[in-house]
This record gives C-alpha cells, sequence and structure tokens, in this order.
C-alpha cells in the first residue's frame, strides 16, 4: 500500500484546523491512521510508544473540538503526546524525535505554540491550566477554553491535589480530563487506582443534569453561589442513594463518566457538551496503554519505550549483550537483593519505576520488602524517613531529575534528623534522548550544601556495590549515591563487598604535570583523554584522582594536590556552576592554597536532547573534550616556562 493510500486522510492534515474540515464520521480513520502512523515511525525511531497509542482518539477529538492554539491544552507526561506532535505541524518532521537538534521529545512552548506548558515530568498539568484558566479570565478572554490532560499515573502525585484543591475554590471553567489507563511506567499502585476503577457515573442522569442547569440558566435561578449550594446537595443526594462517595463532587468539581477513550465521536459529544458549561468539571476516560498494537496491549510496561522493534510480527529488535557489562541499574538491583538478603532491616522503596531502576530484583524475591509509591516522589523520601526512624534502612531509588521534586524532604525529613536513608540517584548525569526535563545535572550541586548528608559516586561498577554495602552500615546516617544512566566497563562486577572510608578518594595514576580529580564514572572517560595526551607526548605525565565524595571531600587529598601541582583540572558530569570544581575551589581558598583550577562539566544552560555522546562532545565533557582542556592547561604551562627563561637571561 502506498504512504498515499495509507495515510488518505492523515496526508491532508498539516494542523488542526485542517482535522476540522473533516466530517465527525470520518475522524475513526484519521485515528486508524494516526496509530499506524505512531507505529511506523516508532519502529524505527525508538521513543515512547505505548502511552501516546492510548490517547490516539482523545487527541483527534480534542484538536477536532476545541480551537487550538487559541484554546489550550495542557499535557500531563509529555510522553501521551506524539499524536498531539503529528497533528500540529510536525509531521514532516516527526522522525527527528528525540534526535539531536530534531524535534523535542516532550511538548514545549518553544518549540510550537500548540505546546502551551512544560511537561517532562508528571503531575503539573491541573495546576498549570489552572492558572491559564484565571488568567483566561483577568484578562478578558472569556471565550478561551483550557484543558487539562492528567493520566499515566500522574493522579497520584501531590502537585495534582494541591491543583484540584486551588481548581475547587477558584472562580474557573477549567475542563480537566482523567485519561485512567491504570498504568504509569509500571502498573499503577496505590488508592487512586483502585477508587479510579470503581468510580462511576451514569450518562443518563449527567445529560439529564446538564439539561435541568440550561433550564436554571435561562430562568435566572442559578449564578455562582446557587451553583454551589445545588451543586453541594446533589453530590450528597447522590452519594445516599448511590452509597458511593465521589472524591472530585466532594470538591465542588463537576464529574463526568468513565466514558469510553477509544469511542472518538462519543468523545466528540462529550467534549462538545463540556466546552462551554460554567465551572470547573472533571471527565472520567477510560483508555488502553498500547491500544492497538497487540504487543503492547499485553506488556504496557516492556512497551512503555521499547526500542526499535518489527511493526509486522511485534518482535523487539534487542541487540545482543552478552559479554557486554551490565547496566548500572542492573547492578543497583543485584546487590541490592545481595544485601537484603544478610540485613533483614534493608528495605526498597521506588516512586513509580521499579523496573528502571531494576528494583524489581527486590520485589521478585522479597516482595514484602519492596515498596513501589507511585508517582510521589517526596513522600518516597518522606515514606523512607518514616521507616529509618523507627529502625530500617532504606533504599530510596529516585532519578535524579526527579529528585529535585523532593529537595524539601530530603532536608527536612532525612538530613535534619540524621536519618539512615541511603537515596540512590539513578539517572545522574546526561540521559540522552529525553532531554533537558530529564538530565541529571543539578544533584551535586542542590546537595552538597545540605547539612548531615554524605554524597558519593562510584567511578565503576565495583565501588558502586562497595558504596551501596557501606551505606547500610549502622550509623552512616544519610547517604546519597549518584551514578549514570547505561553500562559501565566492568564485566566481572560482581566484587567482594567492602567498606570505603567516608570522605576518602583514591589516586588513581602518578603524574608530575598537572592533576585531573574526577567524581563519577565520567572519571572513565578522564582516564582516556589522560592516556591519550600522554601518548603524544612521552614527556609528559598527568597525574589522576578519583574524589569518589562530593561530600565530605578528601582534605587530605587536596592537600596533596595543591602541594604538588600548580594546575588542576576538575571534571564532573554535572553542573558546573557550584559543583564538585567549584567546592574544590572552596578548599583551596579557604586553606589558602592559589593552584589555577580549570573546572569540566555541564554548562550553565539546559542541554537539549540527543545521543548522549553527541551531549557529551558539545559540553566538552568526552575524552576529546578533556584531552584538549589538558593540552591547554599544559601550554600555558609551557609559556609560562619560556616566558621565565626570558625573563631570566635579559636579567643577566
Amino acid at each position: 500500500m502506498s504512504a498515499e493510500n495509507k495515510y488518505k486522510l492523515l496526508e491532508t492534515i498539516h494542523y488542526p484546523s485542517d482535522l476540522r474540515r473533516l466530517e465527525i464520521e470520518q475522524l475513526t480513520e484519521v485515528c486508524r491512521e494516526l496509530r499506524q502512523d505512531i507505529i511506523d515511525e516508532l519502529s524505527c525511531n525508538p521513543g515512547h510508544f505505548a502511552a501516546s497509542l492510548g490517547v490516539v482518539e482523545l487527541t483527534v477529538a480534542l484538536h477536532y473540538v476545541f480551537d487550538t492554539p487559541y484554546d489550550r491544552l495542557v499535557w500531563d507526561v509529555g510522553h501521551q503526546a506524539y499524536g498531539h506532535k503529528i497533528l500540529t505541524g510536525r509531521k514532516e518532521v516527526f522522525s527527528t524525535n528525540r534526535k539531536y537538534q530534531g524535534i523535542r521529545p516532550f511538548p514545549s512552548p518553544e518549540e510550537s505554540e500548540y505546546d502551551t506548558f512544560a511537561c517532562g515530568h508528571a503531575s503539573n498539568s491541573i495546576s498549570a491550566a489552572l492558572g491559564m484558566a484565571v488568567s483566561a479570565k483577568k484578562l478578558g478572554e472569556e471565550n478561551r477554553h483550557v484543558v487539562a490532560i492528567i493520566g499515566d499515573g500522574s493522579m497520584s502525585g501531590g502537585l495534582a491535589f494541591e491543583g484540584l484543591n486551588n481548581a475547587s475554590s477558584t472562580p474557573n471553567d477549567l475542563l480537566i480530563i482523567l485519561n485512567d489507563n491504570e498504568m504509569s511506567i509500571d502498573r499503577s499502585v496505590g488508592g487512586m487506582r483502585q477508587y479510579l476503577l470503581n468510580l462511576n457515573t451514569n450518562q443518563e442522569y449527567n445529560r439529564m443534569r446538564f439539561k435541568l442547569s440550561k433550564m436554571f440558566e435561562k430562568w435566572g435561578l442559578l449564578n455562582d453561589k446557587t451553583r454551589k449550594s445545588i451543586i453541594r446537595f446533589n453530590n450528597s443526594l447522590k452519594s445516599m442513594l448511590s452509597q458511593q462517595q465521589n472524591i472530585f463532587e466532594g470538591m465542588n468539581i463537576r464529574y463526568f463518566g468513565p466514558v469510553d477513550g477509544h469511542d472518538v465521536k462519543e468523545l466528540v459529544r462529550t467534549l462538545s457538551i463540556l466546552k462551554n458549561m460554567k465551572g470547573p468539571k472533571l471527565l472520567h476516560i477510560h483508555t488502553v496503554k498500547g491500544k492497538g498494537f497487540q504487543p503492547a496491549e499485553k506488556a504496557a510496561t516492556i512497551w512503555h519505550a521499547p526500542g526499535k522493534f518489527d511493526k509486522n510480527t511485534g518482535q523487539r529488535l534487542i541487540a545482543n549483550t552478552q559479554g557486554m557489562p551490565p547496566l548500572f541499574q542492573e547492578v543497583f538491583g543485584n546487590t541490592l537483593l545481595e544485601l537484603a538478603e544478610k540485613n533483614e532491616r534493608i528495605v526498597g522503596v521506588t516512586p513509580a519505576m521499579p523496573t528502571g531502576c531494576s528494583m524489581n530484583i527486590l520485589m521478585k524475591a522479597m516482595p514484602d520488602r519492596a515498596f513501589d509509591v507511585g508517582i510521589a516522589e517526596g513522600h518516597a523520601v518522606t515514606f523512607s524517613g518514616g521507616m529509618a526512624k523507627e529502625g530500617l534502612i532504606p533504599f530510596c531509588n529516585i532519578y535524579s531529575s526527579f529528585m529535585q521534586r523532593a529537595y524539601d524532604n530530603i532536608i527536612h525529613d532525612v538530613a535534619l534528623l540524621k536519618l539512615n536513608v541511603v537515596i540512590c540517584l539513578d539517572r545522574a548525569g546526561l540521559v540522552g534522548e529525553d532531554g533537558p526535563t530529564h538530565h541529571g545535572m543539578f544533584d551535586m550541586v542542590c546537595l552538597r550544601t545540605v547539612p548531615n548528608l554524605t554524597i558519593a559516586a562510584p567511578y565503576d561498577e565495583h565501588e558502586l556495590r562497595r558504596l551501596m554495602y557501606t551505606a547500610q552500615l549502622p550509623d552512616k546516617g544519610p547517604f546519597v549515591i549518584r551514578y549514570p544512566r547505561g553500562r559501565g566497563r566492568l564485566t566481572d562486577w560482581k566484587c567482594p563487598l567492602e567498606e570505603i572510608e567516608i570522605g576518602k578518594g583514591r589516586k588513581l595514576k602518578e603524574g608530575k604535570d598537572l592533576a585531573v580529580l574526577s567524581i563519577g564514572t565520567i572519571g572513565n572517560s578522564a582516564a582516556d583523554a589522560i592516556a591519550q595526551v600522554e601518548a603524544e607526548n612521552p614527556d609528559i605525565s598527568v597525574a589522576h584522582y578519583d574524589l569518589r565524595f562530593v561530600k565530605p571531600l578528601d582534605g587530605q587529598l587536596l592537600e596533596e594536590v595543591a602541594a604538588r601541582f600548580s594546575r588542576i583540572i576538575t571534571v564532573e558530569d554535572g553542573a558546573v556552576t557550584g559543583g564538585v570544581g567549584s567546592a574544590v575551589l572552596e578548599y583551596m581558598s579557604e586553606h589558602n592554597h592559589a593552584p589555577h583550577v580549570r573546572r569540566i562539566g555541564l554548562p550553565d544552560h539546559f542541554v537539549e536532547h540527543g545521543a548522549v555522546g553527541i551531549l557529551h562532545h558539545i559540553c566538552g565533557t568526552d575524552s576529546e573534550g578533556i584531552a584538549k582542556a589538558i593540552r591547554e592547561e599544559l601550554s600555558k604551562d609551557m609559556q609560562k616556562t619560556e616566558y621565565t627563561d626570558k625573563v631570566c637571561v635579559l636579567s643577566t
């Protein structure tokens, strides 16, 4: 089948205005073509797959009913939004999605006027959309409609409930669409999941209530004050008759649903009714994550971001990893189980990422000692603090970029009380195609100022295991371990578990001309750079130190470096402003040392998306960039020596 016939309708749609010219009967075919286009594209250009398939009908219905971009659609969790991108002027360039200098992995107002807000992290849509709805009223844009689309587990996030609470008491006409697919990345957990499964409201009842409200408005009996009173009375009466409490209507937010999220015609009819309804309202739809692609429907977790696959057979094209080093996540998961088998006080905590961080290894072996708390990073930390207060040793695994959402919890609920919580920051540093919302750039900068924390970054898999072992020993207090996404370099990763002295770095290599101080796995790139420079000039030797600890710094090591070297290069896979290089500078200044310190790290701007290797290259943090910096510093020393020699000759 030619592309022209395969996408007969989709080829005519460049923007939503084109979609709105179609008859409602044609929308089912548009959805079929859009779903197939997503399957075709992602089979060879990997991305977030199952979530976008699940909202195809909703995406089409929203752009059909609402006058976007004048009307605002606020997506929650951007990996639902591929269909939205294709329908809003990016169909021709969608093949560049997530690639360096291609279109962004998540919606961004910097890319398109149809993307109304940033949505790389979950649970922010209701708050942002409410702000837009209030702004529209204040600025006289009474005809502007604002819709928040939340789902994929995001309703478990505390910010979502803060937004709901405010929406219930602030004059607004916000429409919230709850996309209930029982999933986040792994299957949704907790009471909200079960509540949404059981929630039900009769459609005929909603139609009748809507008609009555229109009649009351016409007769002048319905205004903002009387509407709230009537809603409260109606909700109480309905709860009594149905013996069912509705949390949304309990907050004076009109509830509709649940409805079939894959019936595009019914969605259009429902949205058309709700579009001009006054006051905050919520439409609850049921969808299937991975809808329309059988393998994804059966295993949505695996197909959340499956990589390349055969679109005809559904077989994932997994690279042969035999003989390769393991993922750091796998080392973490296996080591955690090993430690838990020896220490009955150890438990695991993850906010909705058991598969991604490999805590599913502990969950499978010891289901009663691992907790998936849903998309709730702040709660994950405080929950861990509560367990630690009573004698358990929680390993709380959070992606570095999501740790930002739990910063106060780390300070107030862990560090302040010196609780023995082990916070494992997965995906630290540059993560690649997910881009600036997911890069783990800021954890070292944010956390190194917090009292009572020990913060470490392993050079390799052996060091990760030893740091995990050290962190669970008695009286270690709050212990943070950061490590990157992806594979290390060691195939023989299962080393003996030994204690590492807190705040003790190590010398990896002797040298006389310059010292490189690295932190974490980026030290391997520094070692490669040193080898490259020394191979070019055998007369040069560069010393290499692995700091190991962001906090406390190894004062003895730094004293040795300050005494022996006039030039130092620090290397880190984190924000260079305020990072470990800055900590080294602070130490040197406070102890009256004055070496020249050159800091290499991630720049003071948000790094775009792309393959990790490409991003490190443009940031100057790959081995080539580090080698270039070493050459430049050595060259400055040579120039200084030549200048000094000339001065000596002239004096003579």
